[in-house]
C-alpha cells in the first residue's frame, strides 16, 4: 500500500510503482538547473522506501525495492538497479550507474560518472573522487569516477581516486587510499593501498565458517 507523508513533495514527471512509502519532508523529482518541473521524467519502481528528508532529482531511473536512509541526496540522470540501498546522509551525484543489490552505507560520497556493478558494497564514509586536477581549465573533459566491480567491497572511510577500477570481488581495507586499480579478488590496504593477499586467503577468526567469500565459479572448493 502506498504511504506518502503529507509533508513530502512529489513533483510533476514522477512515475512510481506499487507500495511506495515516502517519509516526512522528502522531495522527489526536483528539476536540475536549466530544466522546468516535469521536463525530465523520473521513475521509481515497486516497493520503494524513501525515508525522511531524502531529495531525489528528476531524470533518475530507479528499480524495485529501492531504500534510502534519512537525508539522502540523489542527483539527476542516474541509472539505479533493483534492491539498492543508500544509507543516511549519503550523496550520489549525477550520471552514476548503480547495478542490482548494491549497498551504499551512511555518509558516503559517490561523484559523477562512477560505476558500481551488481552486489558492490560501499562502507560508511567512503569517498570516491572523479577529477585528477581540480580547477584545471579543461577539467570538464576528463571527469571519470571509479568503477567498482561486481561484489567488490570498499571498507569504511576509504578514498578511491578517479578512474580507478576495483576488480570483481576485491576488498579495500578501512581507511585505505586507492590510487591505482586493484585486481579481481585482491585485498588492498594502506596509503597508498597495496595488495597484501587474495580474498581466498581470508579465514574467519571466530571459526564460524571456513572462508567468508566463495571461490570463483568453476574453482575447486577448500
Amino acid at each position: 500500500m502506498t504511504d506518502i507523508s503529507a509533508t513530502a513533495r512529489l513533483l510533476r514527471g514522477l512515475v512510481h510503482g506499487a507500495g511506495l512509502v515516502v517519509g516526512d519532508f522528502c522531495i522527489l523529482g526536483t528539476p536540475p538547473a536549466g530544466f522546468a518541473e516535469g521536463e525530465l521524467g523520473t521513475v521509481i519502481g515497486d516497493h520503494a522506501l524513501i525515508r525522511s528528508h531524502t531529495v531525489i532529482y528528476a531524470g533518475n531511473i530507479i528499480g524495485n525495492q529501492f531504500t534510502t536512509g534519512h537525508g539522502v541526496l540523489v542527483r539527476e540522470c542516474n541509472t539505479i538497479g533493483n534492491r539498492v540501498s543508500i544509507g543516511s546522509h549519503s550523496i550520489v551525484e549525477h550520471h552514476v550507474q548503480i547495478g542490482d543489490r548494491v549497498r551504499i552505507h551512511s555518509g558516503a560520497f559517490i561523484p559523477e560518472f562512477s560505476v558500481l556493478e551488481d552486489d558492490a558494497w560501499i562502507g560508511p564514509h567512503v569517498v570516491f573522487t572523479n577529477v585528477l586536477h581540480p580547477l584545471c581549465p579543461e577539467v570538464s573533459q576528463c571527469i571519470k569516477g571509479p568503477r567498482i566491480g561486481r561484489g567488490a567491497k570498499i571498507g569504511a572511510g576509504a578514498r578511491v581516486l578517479p578512474a580507478v577500477e576495483i576488480g570483481e570481488m576485491a576488498m579495500i581495507g578501512a581507511g585505505a587510499v586507492v590510487t591505482a586499480s586493484v585486481p579481481a579478488r585482491a585485498v588492498a590496504v594502506g596509503n597508498p593501498a597495496r595488495v597484501v593477499k587474495m580474498i581466498d586467503d581470508i579465514t574467519c577468526p571466530w571459526d564460524y565458517i571456513a572462508h567468508p567469500y566463495p571461490p570463483p565459479p568453476g574453482a575447486d572448493g577448500p
